[in-house]
């Protein structure tokens, strides 16, 4: 081969590796399909949000409310052995409105988070839209869990708690109303306190908390953990506090478990 016949690569562009990786990380915090949109037209995609929300949840409690006799006699079954008694005028009935009211929620709480996300998708950027599903459906299952296991376990210990300590010397007749006040807000204090490996994992996510930050904690995370089971629990017996403090450890080391699986 005479040397005007070899082939010149130094004018070849050179492959960078670097910048291709930084258009694909550039492409994730990109907004997909921005559109430009008005002040006016936020509020009122707002407003209509909203009204979608508030419609959903009206026709969940006056569905709930119809067939309300029923979830009364669900969530006394924990009390056994208790007969409940109304000490005012129609305190039944507006009992029955509490109890339709949360369960409505719950029960339209799904369709209120798909307006809320609606509103929010435009603004996130592609990594973003890739965290939020799986939040998304995490944050609900991890919900009905802690209602679920708010009614089973945590529930029963404390009643039959407070039943085996009057046992003898006074007849359980307890108010309606006080017991679906304590009931409704174990129920949904609980399925709050399940939301904890979401929390960590949107803080890992998001950079603000390491994996490694949160297990070096662990000693503040036990004491906020009995603290936590003392607050939420009536009760102050040992075995119904340990249950939430047991589980809320046990969601705080699965939340750490998820932070490191996403390298954080």
């Amino acid at each position: 081969m005479t040397p005007s016949q070899e082939v010149d690569t130094s004018t070849s562009p050179p492959i960078d590796m670097e910048g291709s990786d930084n258009s694909e990380i550039n492409s994730l915090d990109e907004l997909p399909g921005e559109v430009e949109m008005s002040l006016f037209d936020h509020l009122e995609e707002l407003r209509r949000r909203i009204f979608y929300a508030l419609i959903a949840v009206a026709v969940g409690v006056v569905g709930c409310f119809i067939t309300v006799k029923p979830i009364v006699q669900l969530l006394e079954l924990p009390a056994h052995g208790v007969k409940f008694l109304q000490f005012a005028p129609g305190e039944y009935f507006f009992v029955s409105i509490k109890v339709a009211g949360y369960s409505g929620l719950l029960l339209s709480s799904p369709f209120v988070l798909y307006q809320i996300i609606q509103f929010v998708l435009p603004g996130l950027t592609r990594r973003e839209r890739r965290l939020l599903g799986p939040v998304v459906l995490g944050s609900s299952i991890l919900f009905f869990l802690g209602i679920v296991f708010a009614y089973l376990l945590l529930i029963p210990a404390a009643l039959n708690f407070f039943i085996s300590y009057g046992s003898g010397v006074v007849e359980e007749l307890w108010s309606l109303d006080k017991y679906f006040e304590l009931v409704l807000l174990m129920l949904f204090s609980v399925g709050l306190a399940f939301q904890i490996p979401i929390i960590q994992l949107l803080l890992g996510a998001l950079g603000i908390v390491s994996g490694k930050t949160m297990l070096s904690g662990w000693r503040y995370v036990i004491v906020g953990a009995v603290v936590l089971g003392a607050i939420i629990t009536p009760s102050t017996d040992p075995l119904t506090q340990s249950l939430l403090a047991g589980a809320v450890l046990g969601l705080y080391y699965a939340g750490i478990g998820l932070v490191k699986l996403i390298g954080k």
